[in-house]
Order: C-alpha cells, then sequence, then structure tokens
C-alpha cells in the first residue's frame, strides 16, 4: 500500500495568476511532475502508515520564474527635465510596469510614487515567495535626505520589496532584510552629508559676499549716513517730511531720488529700536510751547491735576 500523494504544485502561484492576470504572459513556470512521499522508514512495496498517520508533506517549492518581478519608477523634479533617460534605463532593465512623475522629492505625497508601493505590497501578499524589486535609475529618485530615505527602507523591510538601482557605485539589487538595512543607512548618511556640504558652500559664499559689502537682498533706501544725518535733523525739530526732502538714495531703481516718508519713518523707528535694544540714552522729545488759547494735551491735564491734588508738607513747630 502507497502512502496518500502529495501534489507539489505551488498554489501561491495559482492565486497571483489569477489576481494579476496580465502579469503571466512570458513567464516561465516549473511546476514539478507529482511525486509520492513514504513515511520514514518505509520504502517501495512496504506497509503504508496507520489509519489516521499520513506521510508528512515537504513545503511546496518557491515559485519558479527567470526573474524577479521589476516595478520602474522614474522622477525629476521639474517641467524643464526630462524623464525620457530614465524610462529607457527602465525598460532596458526589463521592468514589468513603470510609473513617472514630475514632482520634488520635497512634496510629502507622490501620486505614482505611492501607486508604485500599493502595487509591489500587492503582488508581495498575493504571492509572498516571489521576490519583488523597485527599481530606479538612482537613488536620488527616491529622496533627497535622511528621514525620508529611512522611512522608505522601512516600509520596503516590512513587505519585503527589495530595491535596485540601475547607475552609481551602488548599482545592483538589495534587499531590505539583513545587509540591505545597512546600505540603506549609508546611503541615507551619504546623502545627508551631500545637503551639509552644498549648505556650507552657499553660507561660505555669503559670507565672503557680505565681506566685500554685498549683503544680497534690496539695498537700503535709507543708508547709515543718510540715517544719522536725518536724526541729528530731527533731534533739532525739523518735520520729518522736510528731512526726507534733504536726503537722496545712493542705490536701488531710486538711486538719486529722495526716500519717501514712509521710508524715513520706518528707518527712524528701527534705529531708535536698536538704540533702546542696546540701553544707550535716546534723545529727550522736545518741549511743546503752547500757545495762549490752546488746550491741553491729556498728559498736560493729567499732570495739571496731579499737582492740584499734592499736599504741601509744612515743617511741624516744636
Amino acid at each position: 500500500m502507497f502512502a496518500p500523494a502529495a501534489h507539489t504544485l505551488n498554489l501561491e502561484f495559482a492565486v497571483f495568476t489569477e489576481k494579476f492576470p496580465g502579469w503571466n504572459s512570458g513567464w516561465h513556470v516549473s511546476r514539478p511532475a507529482t511525486t509520492i512521499y513514504f513515511a520514514p522508514g518505509r520504502s517501495f512495496g512496504s506497509p503504508g502508515p496507520k489509519p489516521g498517520h499520513l506521510a508528512p508533506v515537504p513545503e511546496p517549492d518557491d515559485i519558479g520564474t527567470d526573474g524577479p518581478i521589476r516595478i520602474g519608477y522614474a522622477r525629476c523634479s521639474s517641467a524643464t527635465q526630462e524623464l525620457q533617460s530614465q524610462l529607457d534605463a527602465l525598460a532596458r532593465a526589463q521592468c514589468t510596469r513603470v510609473f513617472s512623475e514630475k514632482i520634488s522629492t520635497q512634496i510629502k505625497i507622490r501620486p505614482e510614487f505611492e501607486k508604485v508601493l500599493a502595487l509591489a505590497h500587492e503582488i508581495k501578499q498575493a504571492a509572498p515567495r516571489q521576490q519583488v524589486v523597485l527599481t530606479v535609475h538612482e537613488m536620488k529618485r527616491l529622496a533627497r535626505n535622511a528621514a525620508k530615505l529611512m522611512t522608505l527602507s522601512a516600509k520596503l523591510l516590512a513587505g519585503g520589496i527589495g530595491l535596485e538601482m540601475l547607475t552609481g557605485p551602488l548599482t545592483g539589487i538589495y534587499d531590505p532584510r539583513g545587509a540591505g538595512s545597512i546600505l540603506f543607512a549609508v546611503l541615507a548618511v551619504g546623502t545627508e552629508l551631500d545637503r551639509n556640504y552644498i549648505r556650507e558652500e552657499a553660507l561660505e559664499g555669503q559670507q565672503a559676499a557680505a565681506a566685500k559689502g554685498n549683503h544680497g537682498g534690496r539695498p537700503k533706501v535709507v543708508d547709515d549716513d543718510s540715517l544719522t544725518f536725518a536724526l541729528a535733523l530731527k533731534a533739532k525739530g525739523v518735520p520729518v517730511g522736510e528731512i526726507a526732502k534733504k536726503l537722496t538714495t545712493k542705490t536701488g531703481k531710486n538711486a538719486g531720488k529722495s526716500p519717501s516718508v514712509a521710508s524715513l519713518y520706518r528707518a527712524l523707528a528701527e534705529a531708535e529700536e536698536t538704540a533702546a535694544d542696546d540701553n544707550l540714552p535716546t534723545r529727550p522729545k522736545p518741549a511743546r510751547i503752547r500757545r495762549p488759547g490752546e488746550p491741553l494735551t491729556p498728559e498736560e491735564t493729567d499732570l495739571r491735576q496731579r499737582i492740584e491734588n499734592q499736599v504741601l508738607q509744612t515743617p511741624e513747630t516744636e
């Protein structure tokens, strides 16, 4: 009596092809023939297992394909850049599906990239033993900072999805598990260092320009010399409108013209705030001479009332 036959037909592949019928074209799938397994210690012609005790059946084999399922992703930042070179490289890599979009990596949600991840996870769930790979032309098409790249690494690791880069010193397919996670960390650090280097270069350039007197931004309408002159005139009681007529803008599109009264008021206010922050003494306001019959201001009325209500103290007599 023979042990019950155990067919090693891979049920995962059947479920996968039923869910994704278009992906079955061109695949070479090896389906082993029906085999017979005997219980331990049994051979051909010997009695089979006792009723109720079936022979052990091995685990089903992996899906036999010619290679992994590649899902391509192409991206550029602006409409002026081209995607065709990336699309050609992904086509040569035999990507089954390719998603592309023109969007910056600084955008939190990239619609086409989300579709790539969703499709990769869906295929992996339908066929857990099938290798699914996210293929890109180069690493910067995925992310440009450590935080986003490590977030992507966690998503790929959770879904068991590999990563393939077609160019650069790290060209190849990397599994997010094991040594692949170390690669993600190294790439993240390298990307962050590159961004820091660019930032430092920009700051050094700004500092060098500032040392030459070029501070960037809009030029001052009222420069330091004109502001000092305006403060001196204001201290003498000259109206701000008259002061503005005596000044001249030295740089910018309004060079040779007098600054507006509003611009001069802003410059004077900023100078007074700076002096107050530095605890420097400010000039007292000039006294106002009241003409006969002119009403008192609220401050003057309050001062007169306090003086009238003040009780004069007289020395006590012994």
